[in-house]
């Protein structure tokens, strides 16, 4: 619980617990947790004292007197609770930072006019890409899976499912999906067929 400590000198401080306020004070002084606790502590206070302790606080306008004793423990109690918050400060840096950060980004985004025309172009390459994918058929990774089975593929015959099964370790349902998925995705038309009397083959249509 936050603690508060007050010496003979009316100098006030907040710690975060009463064995930090111990173990960081050395004069003599007395200490309170709450406004009841602060009450308690300055009711026997002279007059004069309250007067100075309220009107040694910051941002207080200084005062001549006060009423009473719990009306100053009231008013002290108020003004301190600001004591020991030094984290208020960085979220105005921080709303501060983002406009200066959107300014860099604008001032990035004025000079850059004629970077976002290149990117626009590329992307109108990127959208081209699909297009021309079965005329750059073949331009797989070098000992990937797709590059095995189309080198298979592309033999005079073809291959067939058993080869391809016994090839690449597959099941019936993954040659068939990769058939249908990758190789096309790759570019690549793969025609399928079945000889009378003989097995399912792959071959790709040059």
């Amino acid at each position: 619980m936050k603690t508060f400590t007050i010496d003979n000198d009316n100098n006030i401080s907040v710690f975060g617990t009463a064995e930090e306020a111990v173990a960081a004070t050395t004069t003599p002084f007395d200490s309170f947790a709450s406004e009841k606790e602060l009450a308690d502590l300055v009711a026997a206070w002279p007059a004069e004292r309250l007067v100075a302790t309220f009107n040694s606080l910051p941002g207080v306008s200084p005062v001549k007197s006060i009423k009473s004793s719990q009306a100053a423990a009231s008013r002290i109690w108020k003004r301190i609770q600001t004591l020991g918050a030094p984290e208020q400060p960085q979220p105005k840096q921080s709303v501060k930072a983002k406009p200066e950060r959107k300014a860099k980004g604008g001032a990035r985004a004025a000079k850059g006019t004629s970077s976002k025309g290149k990117l626009a172009k590329k992307t109108t390459t990127g959208k081209n890409a699909p297009k021309g994918q079965k005329k750059a058929a073949g331009a797989v990774r070098e000992g990937s899976k797709t590059a095995q089975v189309v080198a298979m593929l592309q033999r005079k015959n073809g291959a067939t499912l058993d080869e391809i099964m016994d090839k690449m370790g597959w099941q019936k349902h993954t040659v068939r999906g990769f058939m249908a998925g990758a190789m096309k995705k790759a570019g690549y038309q793969v025609e399928s067929f079945k000889p009378e009397g003989g097995e399912r083959t792959y071959r790709i249509n040059k």
